[in-house]
């Protein structure tokens, strides 16, 4: 990793210069909108234009302003955000869509000489951004419904026969990964290891990364899980997914399973009371919390700074995040 800071001598992309990339990430509920635009100010103080641009696959729905704890406009401040509610829910964005935005995005924000700051907890984003991603070709549709169709241990006993290496690497219950498996395999004749190796759209190579993780203790992370759902259902989210409920969408769609729209589904339903909804909604946000926090600790990099902390008011994670960015 780069010791640079964003305030050394300007870069020029003609000249070949690698233009700098901050990533602030972090589970959801740890705080990381509040540190990006800290610190887009503090850039902005220092003569640097800074633009926060999103990493998180519920905030990119332009139909979940509430539930996806998008930054209110005075959250956001003066600083301009991208990629935040760019997307209709009736378009399902998938880590490839983002991916393919966000680095148009970054790329615009460093031709204005600016220092784009990506924000957000989705992992299958982020690293699909950093490595690119495999180049499969479109899964022939009833391939996909007859290998979906399959019991888990069919199709398991199906892959060991068909990508005998792919099956040796997943649990027998792994159900998604294996029916994946399989039906890249069945679909374009070639294992999906074949195209893993030819990743495609990688911008990691291209851009000087200053990467931090946020990583809070997890009891005080949870805490704020729960306090955050309460929150959201006295900013409206029961009225948000009544509006959403009356597009009828297709209930597949990403948008429609985001934690709180089913729950809250429920009310509307009459099957279950709100405060079952919010104990249920709670109750998934600390679960997803839990496989970001389980996701991020060990995925990316080792040389990635990691930032643990016990008090969500004490400020010396900031510090800290400040003088990983060179910027005390």
């Amino acid at each position: 990793m780069s010791t640079a800071n964003f305030l050394d001598a300007p870069y020029d992309i003609e000249a070949g210069d690698r233009p700098p990339l901050a990533l602030i990430a972090g589970p959801t509920a740890s705080g990381k909108s509040d540190c990006a635009v800290m610190l887009a100010r503090q850039l902005e103080r220092r003569g640097r234009h800074a633009v926060i641009v999103n990493a998180d696959s519920s905030q990119v729905y332009a139909d979940l302003t509430v539930l996806s704890a998008r930054p209110t406009p005075e959250e956001m401040g003066d600083i301009e955000h991208l990629l935040f509610g760019a997307w209709d829910g009736a378009t399902s964005c998938s880590a490839a869509d983002w991916a393919a935005a966000a680095r148009e995005t970054i790329a615009g924000v460093h031709v204005e000489g600016a220092v784009p700051i990506l924000v957000g907890g989705t992992g299958l984003y982020i690293r699909t951004l950093l490595e690119g991603i495999a180049p499969v070709p479109a899964i022939d549709p009833h391939v996909r419904a007859e290998v979906r169709a399959l019991p888990i241990e069919e199709a398991y006993a199906a892959l060991r026969r068909e990508d005998a290496a792919r099956a040796e690497q997943l649990a027998p219950a792994d159900g998604a990964r294996i029916a994946r498996a399989l039906e890249v395999v069945r679909s374009t004749g070639k294992p999906l290891t074949h195209w893993q190796a030819r990743k495609e759209g990688a911008i990691d190579g291209a851009v000087t990364l200053f990467p931090a993780i946020l990583l809070p203790e997890r009891h005080a992370l949870y805490a704020r899980c729960d306090q955050r759902f309460a929150h959201m259902i006295q900013r409206g989210a029961l009225n948000e997914v009544e509006t959403l409920l009356a597009r009828g969408l297709d209930p597949d769609l990403p948008v429609m399973r985001a934690i709180g729209v089913p729950e809250l589904s429920g009310v509307l339903a009459g099957a279950w009371s709100i405060e079952e909804a919010a104990a249920r909604a709670s109750q998934a946000t600390r679960n997803y919390a839990k496989r970001q926090y389980t996701w991020l600790r060990h995925q990316p990099p080792p040389q990635w700074h990691r930032l643990e902390f016990e008090n969500f008011q004490d400020n010396s994670h900031i510090d800290i995040l400040l003088h990983i960015f060179g910027l005390t």
